[in-house]
């Protein structure tokens, strides 16, 4: 600690001749003529005798990563986040004030160098300074060179920290913005439109989810921060927008967990005059599509697992229950799964967590939630689920328990959920009865009634399938991070406790 605030004090000295000598610590630009990335692309094929004849000055700019002072004259290296250049400084060739400059820089201040480029006898590509100039104090020490930010919660606390001294950090998220273009580009490409839908709703519809509450002042009413971007884009689809997509922010009140954050990023797109069966190629087809862009390849790396995203799996629930049911229990029969008392006591055959008020539909979700999502590593469409865990799909025509819907599993997460959408305004109203009273019941999670939604589909919706992707776990498959608080710049985490 000590030697922390010595170092404090060193800086804030520096600061202070700074301004007694007349310099602004910081001023309000600095006028360059390359990036550091520009002069690695332009420069980097020339040798020593060609950089000399080629004479390129340059006036470039970055954070000071690392000084390496020698006397009468001393090296840097120099960022801009994502490159780095070697800047070389000689007091007889800026000059004695301009060199006691340079003398005032620390590791993180970030400066302005300007001179000819040149090859120094190690072969490095360098700036021979005429000039420096000085444009942001860094006050507060980077972390040491090499052990690095290695403390979890302080790289997610102060990830503009994390992202100055791990380079690799920046990668994932020039990869996610990748990801979201390359979505955008793909349904933009099969005529979808992209709109925007509100955060602020009256009703928190869409999902079986826990919303935020808020109040608005003006209008002394109860709103939530959406939890879906489902029912809107569906009335669209009613006004005659056939295809439609909206990528977005949503608010689920709900637990953090390496798969989990309160406020994540999800695509929903929905398609008029189709079902679950066209939405399951198509998904098959756009995340085959993302992984060869993103990674290079169809065959991706994630953890110890490599996932082949040419060789898709598609089971129906039940069957993905048999298939990975443990050894060490009783195994099911169909007949098990028609009966309330079987199902519990399957459920408590795997130590699976269910409420007495839970019915078969729900059992049979946590049967599945429990025995098979962990083997769900490489790409998989699981199919058909409970119509108790689905209030807004369509029922199939010869099972009536069971609903027209997928869930896309990679590397043992959900990465997203489809279904033909239920369109009959009359079942949806008794849907939203139905989970009126398990919410009557408990269930915090059931959706509440939207008439407005309901008079929606009055005016007549087109047999429609949507989807939903969630975007920070998709990053997560494709940057092979293990948690979602990787690949979101700002995750949620507690107050910090200030001492």
């Amino acid at each position: 600690m000590e030697n922390q605030t010595n170092l404090l004090e060193q800086r804030r000295h520096k600061l202070a001749e700074l301004k007694r000598l007349g310099y602004d610590p910081y001023p309000h630009k600095f006028d360059y003529t390359h990036t550091i990335g520009q002069i690695r692309t332009e420069l980097e094929a020339f040798n020593h005798d060609e950089l000399q004849e080629k004479k390129v000055t340059v006036r470039v700019c970055g954070r000071i990563m690392s000084l390496r002072p020698q006397g009468k004259a001393g090296f840097m290296d120099i960022s801009d986040g994502e490159h780095r250049i070697q800047v070389y400084v000689r007091k007889d060739t800026v000059g004695p004030e301009n060199f006691e400059l340079f003398q005032l820089f620390d590791l993180g201040d970030i400066i302005g160098a300007e001179g000819p480029v040149f090859r120094t006898r190690t072969n490095e590509l360098t700036v021979a300074v005429t000039k420096v100039h000085h444009l942001s104090k860094n006050l507060l020490p980077l972390p040491e060179k090499w052990h690095g930010l290695t403390d979890v919660e302080t790289r997610f606390r102060q990830r503009y920290v994390d992202l100055i001294v791990n380079p690799d950090v920046r990668s994932v998220f020039v990869k996610r913005s990748k990801i979201i273009r390359e979505i955008r580009n793909f349904l933009d490409d099969r005529g979808y439109l992209e709109v925007e839908t509100p955060v602020l709703q009256t009703i928190a519809g869409g999902a079986l989810a826990r919303p935020f509450r808020t109040h608005h002042n003006a209008l002394d009413i109860e709103l939530y921060l959406r939890i879906a971007l489902e029912l809107y884009l569906k009335r669209l689809i009613v006004g005659g927008i056939s295809r439609v997509y909206e990528l977005s922010r949503i608010f689920r009140n709900e637990g953090v967990s390496t798969h989990h954050n309160p406020e994540f990023t999800m695509l929903e797109f929905y398609q008029a005059y189709s079902d679950y069966r066209d939405l399951m190629d198509l998904s098959q087809e756009l995340i085959t599509s993302l992984a060869e862009k993103i990674t290079g390849s169809r065959q991706v790396k994630f953890q110890e697992h490599i996932l082949n995203f040419d060789s898709w799996q598609r089971f129906s629930m039940k069957e993905a229950i048999f298939r990975f049911w443990p050894d060490s229990a009783p195994k099911p029969n169909e007949e098990d799964f028609l009966s309330v008392k079987k199902l519990r006591t399957l459920a408590a055959s795997i130590h699976a967590h269910y409420e007495l008020t839970d019915g078969p539909g729900k059992l049979l979700a946590t049967l599945f939630e429990t025995v098979a999502e962990d083997h769900l590593i490489q790409p998989t469409i699981i199919y058909d689920y409970p119509a108790e865990v689905s209030p807004l799909s369509k029922r199939k025509a010869d099972d009536p328990t069971t609903v027209e819907r997928f869930e896309l599993y990679i590397a043992g997460m959900e990465i997203a959920n489809a279904y033909s959408e239920l369109n009959d305004p009359a079942e949806q109203k008794a849907r939203f009865e139905e989970q009126l009273n398990a919410r009557g019941r408990g269930d915090e999670e059931a959706h509440d009634m939207d008439a407005d939604y309901v008079r929606a589909l009055s005016y007549g919706m087109p047999p429609t399938a949507g989807e939903g992707i969630g975007i920070d776990r998709l990053t997560m498959v494709l940057t092979d991070s293990i948690s979602i608080r990787d690949v979101i710049l700002f995750p949620l985490l507690r107050p910090e406790q200030v001492e």
